[in-house]
């Protein structure tokens, strides 16, 4: 079977005459919504519709039902290493239910985000995904005042629709791994104040450390940004030479832990010996390091699942879906080394 030449367009018509169906069964077949038949017949009409040159024009017809199949996604930037994982899972969550996804990038201007965010509307997007949601962003309360489909992901405002790994466990985790080893002088080093992933995590390593009976000085729970550069000014401030030194840290993610990992060696602390230290979101270079880290491992493929059904399913339960995070343990974090020098 001959392709059509350059500048000929084969129709869906050509294609069931070709296939030898009717018009609907051969719609049906090449239908790109949902999971494909494995009939013998549509694979046929398939098989055909590839040799013809045929291509679908999903978008004309998404139009005529009044809808694109096309998902907006927007991060605060694809140069953090969750950020590009997570919309590489959303992006592949949406193809397995039959959209696609693009992405905007927003920094951490409110402002900015807004402007993102009518740019991939003025698309025709579906809806909206947004990783970039502050606890004082108005954005999500102006797409629930417009009726716009979205959801949070990774982050929550407690309101709009969010799918998250649930933080606070992650949180606990971390710390409750750091006592059992037999740290008690632990610091904190989380995101901002304005995340509620900084807060829950927290919350989570105030909770175990309660339970322990442990009161750190609160010098040693430091919120910061997310990044590398965020992580290796907070561990010069709780490595300096000339105060007390916490025996173990746990860190909010993986980009603060490794500025801390930088810091320690500035300072000449061995990271898995003098320091216990525990990340989160375990990216892939976390297990890579000259001291493999320790991290919590947030599950982004079910919560990019969640996201995409909150916004294909906008009247299921439950509207805030929280998915349980690991703790990968690994050498960086050790019990303490009664023989490490302090400073006092």
């Amino acid at each position: 079977m001959e392709p059509a030449g350059p500048g000929t367009t084969v129709t869906l018509r050509d294609v069931a005459a070709a296939s030898g169906v009717s018009l609907s069964t051969a719609s049906r077949a090449l239908d790109e919504r949902g999971t494909a038949s494995r009939s013998a017949a549509a694979a046929h009409v398939r098989k055909v519709a590839e040799e013809l040159g045929y291509r679908r024009n999903s978008f004309a017809s998404n139009l005529r039902r009044g809808e694109t199949r096309t998902l907006g996604v927007l991060v605060p930037r694809l140069s953090d290493t969750v950020m590009a994982l997570m919309f590489e899972e959303l992006e592949r969550a949406a193809a397995g239910r039959g959209y696609f996804a693009m992405v905007a990038t927003s920094g951490d201007d409110p402002e900015d985000e807004r402007r993102a965010a009518e740019t991939l509307l003025d698309r025709n997007v579906d809806g909206l995904i947004l990783a970039t949601a502050r606890l004082d962003d108005e954005l999500p309360k102006r797409l629930r005042e417009r009726g716009v489909a979205h959801a949070l992901v990774l982050r929550t405002d407690g309101v709009s629709p969010s799918a998250l790994g649930d933080d606070e466990v992650g949180g606990y985790l971390a710390v409750r791994h750091l006592i059992d080893l037999g740290h008690r002088d632990i610091a904190v080093v989380t995101g901002p104040s304005y995340t509620s992933t900084g807060i829950t995590r927290l919350t989570g390593a105030r909770r175990a450390m309660k339970e322990a009976d442990i009161k750190p000085p609160e010098e040693w729970l430091l919120a910061a940004g997310y990044g590398i550069e965020n992580g290796f000014a907070a561990g010069e401030t709780l490595l300096r030479r000339d105060g007390r030194r916490p025996t173990a840290v746990f860190a909010a993610n993986d980009n603060l832990a490794m500025g801390i990992i930088a810091a320690a060696h500035r300072a000449q602390v061995t990271v898995g010996e003098e320091l216990a230290l525990v990340g989160y979101n375990d990216i892939p270079l976390s297990s890579r390091l000259s001291t493999p880290l320790s991290s919590v491992r947030v599950p982004l493929d079910q919560i990019a699942g969640n996201a995409i059904d909150l916004i294909v399913n906008p009247g299921k339960e439950p509207r805030i879906r929280k998915s349980l995070p690991t703790l990968i343990p690994r050498e960086s974090s050790g019990p303490p080394k009664h023989s490490a020098p302090r400073a006092h």
